[in-house]
């Protein structure tokens, strides 16, 4: 566990000046969390299935950016890029496996790449628009912070697509409703680098199973109701880290939080 030495408010000042997804998303399930992450800068391993699917969206970033580039590549060539990352990514930061896990877990990590460049539905010679590309929207005028994000991939005719390792079979509605926030803030992110709506919104879920699934949700572009919605949520993240609002909010969540233990240690 590693502690950041930065003054307490000058994390603080910092994070109100700007707002991620995925900042705003988990001071919304629970601001001690956050307040452990963010404002106390405690690190902690990686889970088995967080480095899952940290491997996973590496290599993905890396198909498209071949794609991008116009660059040849082969299956081989993919799993190649694969065991060099599963690899080298567990020496820059630590991954909490449990007792002969890692094994069964990387053989998971490739069945479902390897799912998804038979399956996938984008086509090899589709150029994209932008690949891993890092943007910011100056919300002033709204009386907001700056958004940050960093988009996946955007297909042609601007349809942005985000990348999901899961452990069941989504249901679309559901999918739509939990992936919210953040496919809202992607829309809110191209369109002020682009000036122009998205073509559409698509979610490509990698399920965990036995046999893995891909399931494609694929969404309309954002409505004005749903940017209401977000702005709301980044009011309420501004004013609640104004007052240090940092409280616990127990639920069924917690069973994989990293910071149980200091939670239960809260007063």
């Amino acid at each position: 566990m590693i502690a950041t030495a930065e003054p307490k408010q000058t994390r603080i000042d910092d994070l109100q000046k700007k707002i991620s997804a995925t900042r705003l998303s988990i001071w919304l399930s629970c601001r001690l969390r956050f307040y452990f992450k963010y404002v106390a800068g405690i690190t902690k391993p990686r889970t088995a299935a967080l480095y899952v699917g940290h491997t996973v969206h590496g290599v993905l970033k890396h198909w498209n950016k071949l794609r991008w580039r116009k660059q040849t590549f082969t299956t081989e060539s993919l799993k190649d890029q694969f065991e060099t990352l599963w690899t080298t990514d567990q020496k820059k930061e630590l991954v909490r496996w449990e007792a002969d896990e890692e094994p069964g877990e990387k053989a998971t990590a490739w069945s479902l790449l390897d799912l998804y460049f038979k399956d996938t539905p984008i086509p090899v010679n589709e150029m994209p628009e932008g690949v891993e590309v890092t943007v910011e929207a100056d919300l002033a005028k709204h009386g907001l912070p700056r958004l940050i994000g960093i988009l996946d991939l955007v297909r042609a005719g601007g349809r942005i697509t985000d990348f999901k390792t899961v452990g069941q079979t989504p249901n679309e509605e559901k999918a739509a409703h939990t992936n919210e926030l953040q496919l809202s803030a992607y829309s809110v992110l191209y369109r002020e680098a682009t000036g122009r709506k998205e073509g559409g919104l698509e979610l490509h879920q990698l399920v965990k199973l036995k046999t893995p699934k891909l399931v494609i949700t694929k969404l309309e572009p954002m409505t004005d109701n749903q940017q209401t919605r977000l702005f709301k949520q980044m009011e309420s993240y501004v004013e609640g880290i104004g007052r240090q609002d940092f409280v616990p909010s127990p639920g069924l969540h917690c069973a994989a939080c990293s910071f149980f233990n200091e939670c239960r240690r809260w007063s």
